[in-house]
């Protein structure tokens, strides 16, 4: 198979104007009290959260390892965390084997982006990015 050359191919994240670079997302995981978040609520890609001021617990990373199993050091995926209520923060605590680098409390009517990156074996940090 010839690769393409510009003639007679497609290469994604060419720089095409136009581009929309697709992919899927679930329905988001809705919370309304303190919670341990499972693995496969964490890689859901977003929580909502509305309520008390509490904290979110991140799962352990031995559960989340065993979710994504092909994940290698430097693997990383993105979780949005929004805050639709009116006055309370919602907290990210670590869970064994996490480190958070970065504000853990979202607060009230926002929003946070995390990235969860594997830093060696069973030991990820999740960094606050925006």
């Amino acid at each position: 198979m010839a690769l393409p050359n510009g003639a007679g191919g497609y290469q994604l994240g060419d720089g095409n104007i136009t581009e929309v670079n697709m992919v899927t997302q679930g329905t988001p995981v809705a919370k309304t009290a303190a919670a341990t978040l499972t693995a496969a609520e964490l890689t859901s890609g977003i929580i909502t959260y509305t309520g008390a001021a509490v904290n979110l617990t991140l799962p352990t990373v031995a559960l989340t390892e065993a979710l994504v199993t092909s994940a290698k050091n430097d693997s990383c995926f993105d979780v949005v965390i929004i805050n639709t209520g009116a006055t309370n923060a919602a907290t990210v605590v670590v869970g064994t084997g996490w480190t958070i680098v970065g504000a853990a409390a979202v607060s009230a009517a926002t929003s946070a982006r995390f990235l969860a990156r594997k830093v060696g074996d069973l030991s990820w940090t999740l960094y606050r990015i925006a």
